[in-house]
């Protein structure tokens, strides 16, 4: 997601906030057009399931869910009151939850309602660090879709390791996975990808999916020929990181992946652990 786009999205949020009695609330209604909903119908079920979610969890939908109304202007000079909800920041974080996933109106509110602290520099960071566990969690996909398409061709877990090392060393300028681990430090019982930035988890995706397409494409069987085409593709790969500037062995390590996932787990349980009540026979709208 570009800064731009982060900047607005960020703004849109901050401006629908409303605060009675110190208790962040937003408009339903208002939420609706940020999110990129055209019509009430389609984001009232998404609100629905967020409400299932909230019972399920033990919560109580008069805390977080109020039912208000929200009064428009008609364009005969007469009002109308529309149905509305004031939500808490718990709501707003169920409803993205059960939001389109694809949006990147419901991507960044996902992490916008789930930190506690308004500030668009946590915002942005934790944005990255959710990027950077989706990377790792499609890399990890990826080696399982090439290790099941190799493995149809003769090759078994031992020529995977093996041939996954020739990748990186082409990949890397001559580090295979173990010199990369030792040049970055990590742990000997841990992935070489659970210590990579973003960029190169991308990367080494890259060339995984098109080591398993080039195998079928091509009728690929046996270490021989499947090593070949998976160095000739991280060859290809590292041609593109280099022309850009990047020299994948230069990149310092990133943090520990797994301390950015409970990190942002930490995050998301704070949220749903919070017990603020919205306060009865609440009328904002």
């Amino acid at each position: 997601m570009k800064k731009e786009q982060i900047n607005e999205l960020f703004e849109k949020f901050e401006s629908a906030c409303l605060e009675v009695e110190g208790v962040e609330c937003w408009s339903a209604r208002d939420l609706q057009k940020i999110f990129g909903y055209t019509k009430w119908d389609n984001f009232k079920k998404v609100l629905e399931k967020a409400q299932e979610g909230c019972v399920q969890a033990g919560g109580r939908l008069s805390d977080h869910f109020a039912a208000v109304g929200k009064v428009v202007d008609l364009g005969s000079g007469s009002q109308r009151t529309l149905q509305d909800f004031a939500l808490t920041r718990y709501a707003c974080y169920l409803i993205a939850q059960n939001g389109e996933p694809t949006k990147p109106e419901i991507a960044f509110a996902q992490t916008y309602f789930a930190v506690q602290t308004r500030k668009q520099e946590v915002i942005e960071q934790r944005l990255l660090d959710v990027a950077r566990v989706s990377a790792r969690e499609k890399l990890s996909k990826s080696e399982k879709k090439l290790s099941g398409v190799i493995y149809e061709r003769g090759v078994d877990d031992a020529g995977f390791a093996i041939i996954r090392s020739l990748g990186d060393e082409a990949l890397f300028g001559g580090y295979n996975t173990q010199s990369m681990k030792n040049k970055l430090s990590v742990p000997e019982n841990r992935p070489l990808a659970d210590y990579l930035p973003t960029l190169l988890l991308k990367a080494k995706d890259f060339a995984a999916e098109l080591t398993s397409h080039n195998v079928v494409d091509k009728d690929l069987c046996g270490n021989a020929q499947i090593s070949d085409e998976h160095i000739e593709n991280n060859k290809e790969v590292r041609a593109i990181l280099l022309k850009r500037g990047v020299q994948p062995e230069a990149l310092p390590p990133a943090e520990d992946i797994k301390k950015v996932k409970r990190r942002l787990k930490k995050e998301e349980t704070q949220v749903l652990e919070a017990n603020k009540k919205v306060p009865d026979n609440l009328s904002l709208f």
